[in-house]
This record gives structure tokens, C-alpha cells and sequence, in this order.
């Protein structure tokens, strides 16, 4: 039989960043988990890297040919749920899970959370950060955060729960609320937030959901450099930002 808990991540030309992920999830705390990871249309050699892990974790390597985060992401819980997953978390190709990440996934469910997230903070072996991207990424979250409490797309009398930001490479799901809630809409990126979409749908329905200070996930501060500190806070605020280039490798 297999396990109940499923990690899904999404991976579009991902080579340098999956090999680094997969280590620090086959490395977790609580391995009693199946890994999907959602090839999304690479160019580059993100499947072979994938297929080389697969020895040390229970993993499943699938395709998603539309390109989009969401449709990804989408695809790769919905087949976790076809293979009995029953709880799911998503984390992303170029991110670190915290060593205890899973086992706080499991402990969130188990005190009768029905989605949960945590803090994301800021990967230092990329290369060396600068004093400000250090800093600020959990500012930048921060912000993003409390920009997104008083967005009036985000402010509904028919919402039952408060909005809180849940990044989607940081973020679990019960499968029977994430079909209720219709999952992530099959989108790209630039074109809609789609674990903020996902969030708004799930507080139509529950206000079981929250923040767990013990579910880490070190994310890449690539697009922060990239995008800088005023376009990175755009790009959270509806895309006020949006670059020629999305996609940062």
C-alpha cells in the first residue's frame, strides 16, 4: 500500500536546481512520503536529473506538455490523488525543504489543518548573497503578505477564513479539499498567482486552514535579483511588474 502523503513539484528547465531539491527531500526526517515530480515542458535536461534520484526516493517522474506553473502543479496533484494520495504538499524545483519539513507537513494535518504553509526564507548556497537579499526575501514575503490581507480581490463577505499567504513552494493540502476547491487553476505564472487563487478558493469553503512557524522551505533568491527589490514587490502585487523574461535560470 502506498503512502498517504504525496509531494508534488513542478519543473520547467530546472537541471541546476532539482538535483539540490531531491537530496534535501530524500534527506527528510519522515520519509513516508511518494514524490511526483511534473516535468513541464523542458528544453534542457531536468527528466534525466529527476530519473537519477530515483533510487534514493519513492518517485514518480511525469510530463505536463502545457507550460504553466499551474497547469503543472495541477497535473502532479491530480495524479497523486488518482495514486491514492489521500494529504499533499508542493514544494518547487529550485527550493530547499527544511529537514523536518515533511514530519511539520504531517503534524499540521494531524492538529486538524486542512491546508497549511509556513515561513520562506532565503537559500545561501546558490551563490553568496548579498547583505540585502539576505535580508530581504522574508520582507519581501512579508510585505506581499500584508499587501494581499487588504487586496480587494482577496476581501469577499462569502470567504469563511482570513487570507494568509501561502507560497505555493511551501504549501499542503488534504486531496478532498483541494478537489472541493477545484485545485490550482491551470495557468502560467505571469498570468495569475496560482497558489493565491488556490488559497481563495479553499477559504469559500474552510476556515481549517493556517501557518505552521515549523514548516521551513528555503527558496531561490534568483528572481529577487533579477527583478530587484521594487520589481520583485510588483510582481507580487497582481503583476504590476511583469518582465520580458519570467522565467529565471
Amino acid at each position: 500500500m502506498g503512502h498517504p502523503l504525496w509531494v508534488v513539484i513542478p519543473a520547467y528547465n530546472e537541471q541546476a536546481s532539482l538535483g539540490a531539491t531531491l537530496r534535501r527531500l530524500a534527506e527528510q526526517d519522515d520519509r513516508a512520503f511518494t514524490l511526483v515530480v511534473v516535468d513541464n515542458a523542458s528544453t534542457d535536461r531536468t527528466a534525466e536529473v529527476a530519473r537519477a534520484h530515483a533510487a534514493d526516493l519513492d518517485l514518480h517522474l511525469i510530463s505536463e506538455p502545457e507550460k504553466g506553473t499551474g497547469c503543472a502543479a495541477d497535473t502532479g496533484m491530480r495524479y497523486a490523488i488518482a495514486h491514492g494520495a489521500t494529504l499533499l504538499a508542493r514544494t518547487d524545483a529550485d527550493c530547499l525543504p527544511a529537514p523536518g519539513w515533511t514530519a511539520a507537513v504531517r503534524r499540521g494535518f494531524g492538529d486538524g489543518l486542512r491546508m497549511l504553509s509556513g515561513p520562506l526564507r532565503p537559500r545561501t548556497d546558490e551563490f553568496p548573497l548579498r547583505w540585502w537579499e539576505r535580508r530581504l526575501l522574508p520582507s519581501v514575503v512579508s510585505l506581499a503578505a500584508t499587501f494581499g490581507r487588504f487586496r480587494p480581490g482577496n476581501r469577499d463577505a462569502a470567504y469563511v477564513g482570513p487570507y494568509l499567504m501561502m507560497p505555493g513552494c511551501n504549501m499542503a493540502i488534504t486531496a478532498e479539499l483541494y478537489e472541493a476547491a477545484g485545485g490550482f487553476p491551470r495557468t502560467r505564472i505571469e498570468d495569475v498567482h496560482e497558489d493565491r487563487a488556490l488559497v481563495n478558493r479553499v477559504r469559500r469553503i474552510t476556515g481549517e486552514f493556517g501557518l505552521r512557524r515549523d514548516m521551513v522551505v528555503h527558496g531561490s533568491v534568483r528572481r529577487l535579483r533579477a527583478y530587484g527589490l521594487v520589481g520583485t514587490l510588483a510582481w507580487y502585487a497582481d503583476h504590476r511588474y511583469t518582465p520580458d523574461r519570467v522565467d529565471i535560470r
